[in-house]
């Protein structure tokens, strides 16, 4: 067990296959679905949508939704860790992350299975973008999406899951 916050990110197969990056602040997960799932290349911007929040039970669930609640469709945990809050306001002082979500800038160290390293949310308008820090875990050659398809819990992947 850690002190330290969860982060978890479910591949989606709703009406179009999305990440959704999840987040704990407050007691919650905040939620950004992520069209074309995360990128290591701190050239490209990625749309993430802000969602609505989730129960921290919520971090570790696998299966196919029947309902329109969450949207239909198989969701496996694609990656999983813990996180670190980098965000600092211009005194250099760390902001709470709520704040930081509601100033429209959260920058975040991921301790995952798959996604490490810093990474930032910058809201743009209506949506956000989620975008790679260049630091040592930032690699432009690499599509984890494509070469890690597969659940972190499971070891399933979304059409395993599906098919089950």
């Amino acid at each position: 067990m850690t002190d330290k916050p969860i982060f978890v990110v479910q591949l989606h197969d709703a009406r179009r296959l999305h990440y959704d990056v999840r987040l704990e602040v407050d007691g919650v997960l905040k939620s950004w679905a992520v069209p074309r799932g995360p990128s290591l290349d701190p050239v490209v911007k990625r749309l993430a949508v802000f969602t609505t929040d989730h129960d921290l039970e919520y971090a570790s669930y696998e299966g196919v939704h029947a309902d329109a609640q969450y949207g239909s469709g198989a969701v496996i945990v694609w990656d999983a860790g813990i996180y670190t809050n980098l965000t600092r306001d211009d005194r250099h002082q760390v902001v709470n992350p709520a704040q930081a979500i509601e100033r429209g800038h959260f920058k975040v160290q991921l301790h995952g299975v798959k996604l490490n390293g810093a990474w930032a949310f910058t809201r743009t308008g209506d949506d956000w973008l989620l975008v790679k820090v260049r630091d040592a875990a930032a690699d432009p050659a690499v599509d984890l999406t494509v070469t890690e398809p597969r659940s972190v819990l499971s070891g399933l992947t979304i059409q395993e899951m599906a098919a089950s």
